[in-house]
């Protein structure tokens, strides 16, 4: 577990008035195959305290379930390739704005719902508003990884999908750690962040967002792909 913050990031923020710690729990890079029982239990376990928020980012739980595709096996559609030209494309994630992405949004969520995704998001565009793309398309397509110049080898090279049953993974989790803590599947950049699954209510997981908005675990070469809320 790493005792200062990562680059850039504070170790500490204080959200409705109370004050948590963001500690980044620093890994080997998971890779296709690792049981994620066992990597949890190899650098989690020891860690984390009674009371504690164990939350773990989305990528690692869909690697670990075979989620995770090499660019070079990924034969995009005529239709990846015209979608993908409009989308934006960010220093802090590829998104869909690459033919590889866009084709494995298509499997994943099916023609039918990107394209009406992609034609409401035109419409609604043209009056300033944003957002209904992901909006309409839903979590699947939003979780879906590429590759950026910060991605950690090999996954520089493949697109990862989001997470299966990530609430299940999460209660999952919370059991073999010995259950007096909460656990999150979460998918965290610094443009914002989403809960995948979890073992609180929705106001935990709301409060879950504010704490972690600033992505304490980086978005590059940390190797953190785990960290721990703690109450200070």
């Amino acid at each position: 577990m790493s005792a200062e913050a990562n680059a850039g990031k504070a170790l500490t923020v204080t959200v409705e008035g109370t004050s948590y710690a963001r500690i980044p729990i620093r890994t080997r890079v998971v890779m296709p195959g690792d049981d994620l029982d066992a990597f949890i239990l190899e650098y989690a376990k020891d860690a984390v305290q009674p009371g504690d928020l164990l939350f773990v980012t989305e990528k690692i739980v869909a690697i670990t379930q075979g989620r995770s595709f090499k660019l070079d096996t990924i034969k995009p559609r005529k239709l990846a390739l015209f979608l993908s030209k409009y989308v934006t494309r960010t220093p802090y994630g590829i998104g869909l704005g690459m033919p590889e992405t866009m084709e494995m949004a298509l499997r994943e969520c099916g023609t039918p719902r990107i394209l009406f995704a992609a034609a409401v998001s035109a419409v609604t565009k043209a009056f300033g508003r944003k957002g209904d793309f992901y909006r309409i398309a839903g979590d699947k397509a939003r979780a879906i990884d590429g590759p950026t110049k910060g991605t950690i080898p090999p996954y520089n090279q493949a697109v990862v999908l989001g997470p299966e049953r990530p609430r299940e993974v999460a209660a999952r989790l919370k059991s073999l750690l010995g259950g007096d803590l909460q656990v999150a599947v979460v998918d965290i950049n610094d443009l914002g962040g989403n809960i995948l699954g979890s073992t609180m209510d929705k106001a935990g997981e709301k409060r879950l967002v504010a704490i972690l908005k600033d992505n304490p675990l980086g978005q590059g070469h940390e190797s953190t792909p785990l960290g721990i809320v703690r109450h200070t």
